[in-house]
């Protein structure tokens, strides 16, 4: 990465990435300059703002509110308007409906963990038992219905305003909290709780186990008090001088 700035200063510094064909023992002035132009505004299509920008995932293009996501390799600081509505066409192309399931519209991708399809919201990945380039109808139906049969099968329990829920697991029932999967605690009686406990055990009761594995989890954290910023005194310059010391030479003996 390439800094504008230092951490000492008032003002955050800013960063750079670099892109996959530059080295950081070769990039030259211009071209680290060149990285802080993004997000570029290239114009606007369909009455709404277009801009190009690196994110976390890669590079994407900005159209209003809404984040798309184009291929690595292309060239942010030089793309313009044109090159970025063919993107979209394609992206609108690669995303268009190849199914409908109960008159909702399927559709299909490749991410991070490989192909998939998107139904009503929900991301259903492909086995490589399936033929990804020649879904049929059938199986399309069938991998939504063993998805929406693994969801039903999921929950034993789920307050979504807390966050948490019991969930069938692998390896059995556990709690969730978060993004934290928990243990189950015990019964009062010292007993596990089985399968008919858990669909009526009450939200308290699964509070106190979180509690007992996450201490504090549900206490309220008391704001920490405002910084006070302090006025930074200008060091006085200082000048810099160079010195050198010659060693004598040795006196010749008469």
């Amino acid at each position: 990465m390439v800094q504008i700035g230092h951490q000492d200063e008032e003002e955050k510094p800013r960063f750079a990435k670099l892109s996959a064909n530059q080295s950081i023992e070769t990039i030259t002035m211009q071209e680290a300059m060149e990285l802080f132009s993004l997000p570029r505004v290239l114009g606007t299509y369909n009455d709404q703002e277009l801009a190009v920008n690196v994110g976390r995932f890669g590079p994407y293009i900005k159209l209003g509110e809404q984040f798309i996501s184009i291929p690595k390799g292309e060239d942010l600081h030089t793309m313009d308007l044109d090159r970025a509505i063919v993107l979209l066409g394609e992206k609108e192309l690669a995303e268009a409906p190849i199914a409908h399931y109960k008159e909702l519209p399927v559709t299909k991708g490749k991410g991070r963990f490989g192909p998939f399809i998107k139904w009503d919201g929900i991301f259903i990945n492909i086995p490589r038992a399936y033929d990804f380039d020649n879904l049929s109808d059938s199986d399309i139906n069938e991998l939504i219905e063993k998805k929406l049969e693994k969801e039903a099968n999921r929950y034993i329990q789920n307050w979504p305003t807390d966050k948490i829920s019991i969930e069938n697991g692998r390896w059995g029932p556990f709690i969730k909290f978060n993004k934290k999967m928990l243990k189950l605690g015990k019964k009062a009686d010292g007993t596990k709780y089985e399968a008919a406990d858990l669909a009526t055990v009450e939200l308290d009761a699964v509070k106190a186990m979180i509690e007992l594995q996450v201490p504090g989890a549900f206490s309220k954290k008391a704001k920490a008090p405002a910084k006070k910023t302090a006025t930074k005194k200008a060091a006085p310059k200082k000048t810099a001088t160079k010195s050198a010391t010659k060693k004598a030479a040795p006196k010749k003996k008469s």
